[in-house]
């Protein structure tokens, strides 16, 4: 009898995939583009400007396996942050804070999971697209599994509804900061104009996320042998027994503080700047305030925050792995010879299949540059005068880039929040792939036709400069 492919572990899937991009750096001619640096020290491209190397570099074994703890010390920012989150969480479980939080949304939603589901896709959308929120999520992960897990759901559920709402808050974004905001600066339009269009299309991206998870739950509930997870362990598996502590004075001032929390790092992003490290202190704040509340002694709390930080080491691993695939290509400059290459057969479509064609471009390119408003400064500068002369307004080529860097951001392996969400909740990558995969079918046909829609409305007509981008950019 033939036996069943056993996928792999999903540090081999990313192991594999830094050698494929090794292989393309000897590959794939090496090229970049001319960049100027703007005002705010960001680097962009310069249309028109791509040149071959002259030299091409081949990169060796050696520097290869440099590329590993080069990509552990580039994304240090996201590992340090999950694994102090993940101490902290432990530290607040210890106290009986998280078990008494589930027994108390197990009273309210535990009737009602289609209600809880769309809560949580539909906020965390709200604040994705309203403000960027991304790595936030990562502690409320634990409450979702454990809560779910009461509900006789699984796992995969909770990871579902988080990454859902996130991704569609990316992908539909009015307001983002790290994307909108940025695109549209790019492009020399006015900041968050076209709005209507992004706010009349919120709920019914939300909605088709929601259907998503809610159809795959139905089945869990139906039958739990359907579950993805099912033969997997899982964080806060006892939580099947829904025999909660009840919420106490004391866990209602540690969960005050978790609000607090969450207030200030809105603040401190929105007018402070602030990101992984200013939130990675914060919550060590918290975890402290969280110990003395909770009455722990020093070394009880230390040993949970140990404990809490090695469960998550597997999660770091992978997370500084997935940052070596993106790095192997900058390297080997070839990140711009893509692009480039992708960008080149758009000037020979219609209007509307390359608005289309732009979006499938950027959610390639999204596997190779995570970084929201870095994709955006390398993509827009070069699609937005292909665009001009192609028929395509610049308020349709930021709206292709929206789709393409949010809703891909639910799925590629390189982003780091995305395989810090799916860490924390013991999910491994091959079994997220088969879950999102068709959602991910799904938004991407209804944003193909909204493109569609939007281009033969002539959406940003009334806000298209008369000045190309490509004349102004050059120095």
């Amino acid at each position: 009898m033939a036996q069943h492919f056993k996928v792999p572990h999903t540090l081999i899937l990313l192991l594999s995939m830094m050698v494929v991009a090794y292989v393309a750096t000897w590959l794939v001619p090496q090229g970049f583009f001319e960049t100027l640096t703007l005002d705010n020290g960001r680097q962009t491209v310069v249309p028109g400007t791509f040149t071959l190397t002259e030299e091409q570099i081949r990169l060796t074994p050696m520097d290869f396996l440099v590329a590993l703890p080069r990509a552990f010390a580039n994304a240090q920012d996201v590992i340090f942050f999950v694994l102090i989150v993940g101490g902290v969480l432990a530290i607040a479980r210890a106290t009986g804070t998280i078990d008494a939080l589930i027994g108390r949304l197990l009273e309210r939603f535990g009737h009602k999971p289609n209600l809880l589901i769309f809560m949580v896709v539909f906020c965390f959308a709200l604040a994705s697209g309203a403000i960027g929120t991304a790595g936030e999520y990562i502690p409320f992960v634990l409450i979702l599994v454990g809560l779910c897990k009461a509900m006789k759901l699984d796992a995969m559920t909770a990871v579902g509804m988080t990454v859902t709402g996130y991704g569609i808050g990316y992908g539909v974004s009015a307001f983002n900061p790290f994307t909108v905001m940025v695109a549209q600066n790019i492009s020399e339009i006015p900041i968050y104009s076209g709005i209507e269009l992004r706010l009349a299309i919120f709920i019914p991206f939300v909605l088709i996320g929601f259907h998503h998870v809610w159809s795959y739950a139905k089945r869990v509930l139906a039958d739990p042998a359907n579950s993805m997870t099912a033969d997997l362990p899982c964080p806060l598996a006892d939580m099947e027994e829904t025999d909660c502590p009840k919420l106490n004075f004391r866990h209602k001032l540690i969960l005050f503080g978790l609000a607090a929390v969450i207030v200030i790092s809105v603040w401190g992003i929105s007018q402070q700047g602030w990101y992984l490290y200013e939130l990675g202190a914060v919550f060590i704040a918290w975890g402290i305030f969280t110990a003395i509340v909770g009455r722990l002694s020093g070394d009880t709390a230390a040993n949970e925050f140990i404990v809490g930080v090695k469960d998550l080491a597997s999660t770091a691993v992978l997370i500084g792995v997935a940052r070596g695939i993106a790095l192997i290509m900058e390297d080997g400059q070839i990140l711009h010879s893509l692009v480039h290459g992708m960008s080149q057969p758009l000037s020979h479509l219609g209007a509307e299949f390359a608005a289309v064609g732009m979006f499938v471009m950027q959610t390639l390119l999204n596997l190779f540059i995570p970084s929201g408003s870095g994709q955006a400064y390398v993509t827009i500068p070069l699609l937005a005068p292909v665009g001009d002369l192609i028929g395509v307004y610049r308020q349709v080529v930021v709206l292709a880039y929206q789709f393409g860097d949010g809703f891909s951001n639910m799925i590629i392996p390189t982003n780091a929040v995305l395989m810090g969400i799916i860490g924390m909740a013991g999910v491994p990558y091959h079994l997220w792939f088969r879950f999102c995969l068709p959602l991910l079918i799904k938004l991407m046909l209804a944003a193909s036709v909204v493109l569609v829609l939007a281009v033969s409305f002539d959406y940003g007509a009334n806000v298209q400069p008369t000045a190309g981008l490509e004349q102004e950019a050059t120095p």
